[in-house]
């Protein structure tokens, strides 16, 4: 019986640092496997929107991550080829990977009080909570490109797909980026539904929205996809990477990656967790913006993640938005919190386009709604975002630190 293969994530020196500067990752880690084996080394240039990882022997998928500052390949080997990688000179470190799951969906029993119908077009509550209404004249985030990393999205729902761009899926045998769990979907729709006369309206109604699809039908997945997903990002000029998923353990290539991300640009936003307690991964990290969940009454949800990596707060109990098969419904979390920043980023960025990410940053975090403690807490982080101040500002927001590890 052959030896059980795990998937483990191999981060590589900078090619400087490299004791064989020639020598191509990938075919270093080809080298420690048998001959013969029929390893696909998938990358974020080889998958055009709407592509997909085909459905294959898992053991045959790996990916590569073709990033300078973040030079890193996933695969699945046996215990006798990570010792023998681990010794290898090119090589910084070997993790183990990692489960991730979509964060939210299991709080749909609580109430929210005066949730709107959707017989009418409508704007959700959380919406209106953050202002968004508001800022629409000034922008709707339109051209902005926002990727929802998450089960897929329905491209095909009546309020998604005039906004609809493309997309991918690191999900072997999901054929396109398809939500077949429905949390994609929901996150989708609250960043930016579209104002169409039916449904309900997102915190930037004219956004771009991406689908990256990392996450199974059960809602669960890997760092190694959440790398892979966070690299087709990078690679296909995204602006906004919105992330309502998440680990309980950390990861050096998960925070490369998450770095790599903001270091080029794009503005990364993850929820904080819904443990009650401490914030989880990647929204741990300095350059994820954590959100944590309040309600209607501006209250901390009991659910959400608290704690010093947290950065700011939306609404994000029983959140109504849009499901898969052109339905919709109501889901509560930090997931749910998490795509009305992205959303908020969004139009906030339309507003101010040459901007960097930093300063949209700086705008979200300067212009909130104080809830706790002057200044940040560990519950609020700096306060809840507000769409209108941001949007409208007159002139840059001072520096404000971002929190995490």
């Amino acid at each position: 019986m052959s030896e059980k293969r795990k998937s483990v994530i191999i981060t590589f020196k900078a090619k400087e640092k490299r004791s064989d500067k020639g020598a191509d990752k990938v075919d270093i880690v080809r080298s420690v496997l048998p001959k013969g084996m029929q390893t696909y080394f998938f990358d974020a240039t080889s998958l055009a929107s709407g592509a997909s990882v085909p459905a294959m022997d898992e053991d045959l998928i790996a990916y590569d991550v073709n990033q300078y500052e973040s030079p890193i390949v996933t695969a699945r080997l046996t215990k006798a080829e990570i010792e023998e990688l681990s010794k290898n000179g090119n090589v910084a470190e070997v993790e183990e990977d990692q489960v991730c799951y979509a964060i939210g969906s299991q709080f749909g029993h609580l109430q929210f009080e005066n949730q709107p119908s959707i017989l009418a077009e409508t704007v959700p509550a959380g919406v209106v909570q953050i202002k968004a209404p508001q800022g629409w004249p000034s922008s709707q985030g339109e051209g902005i490109r926002v990727a929802v990393v998450d089960t897929g999205i329905d491209y095909n729902h009546s309020d998604l797909k005039a906004n609809y761009r493309g997309g991918v899926s690191f999900v072997a045998g999901a054929s396109t980026p398809m939500d077949d769990h429905g949390h994609g979907t929901h996150c989708a729709g609250t960043v930016a539904a579209a104002i169409n006369g039916a449904g309900v309206v997102g915190v930037a109604p004219s956004a771009y929205l991406y689908a990256v699809k990392v996450l199974d039908s059960s809602g669960s997945g890997s760092y190694s996809q959440i790398i892979s997903g966070v690299d087709w990002c990078i690679q296909n000029g995204m602006r906004v990477v919105s992330m309502s998923l998440g680990g309980s353990g950390g990861s050096t290539a998960l925070q490369n990656i998450c770095n790599t991300a903001w270091s080029k640009g794009l503005l990364v936003v993850a929820a904080a967790g819904n443990t009650g307690a401490s914030v989880g991964y990647p929204a741990k990290y300095k350059n994820v913006i954590a959100v944590s969940a309040i309600d209607s009454a501006n209250a901390l949800a009991s659910f959400s993640s608290r704690g010093p990596e947290v950065d700011i707060c939306a609404p994000g109990v029983n959140v109504l938005s849009t499901t898969r098969g052109g339905a919709y419904g109501t889901m509560s979390g930090t997931s749910m919190a998490c795509p009305h920043v992205a959303g908020a980023a969004a139009a906030v960025w339309g507003a101010h386009r040459f901007a960097s990410n930093e300063q949209i940053w700086n705008l979200l975090a300067y212009y909130v709604d104080n809830l706790g403690a002057p200044g940040w807490d560990a519950s609020f982080g700096y306060g809840r975002v507000n769409v209108d101040r941001a949007a409208l500002a007159l002139k840059p927001a001072p520096v404000i630190a971002k929190k995490g590890i």
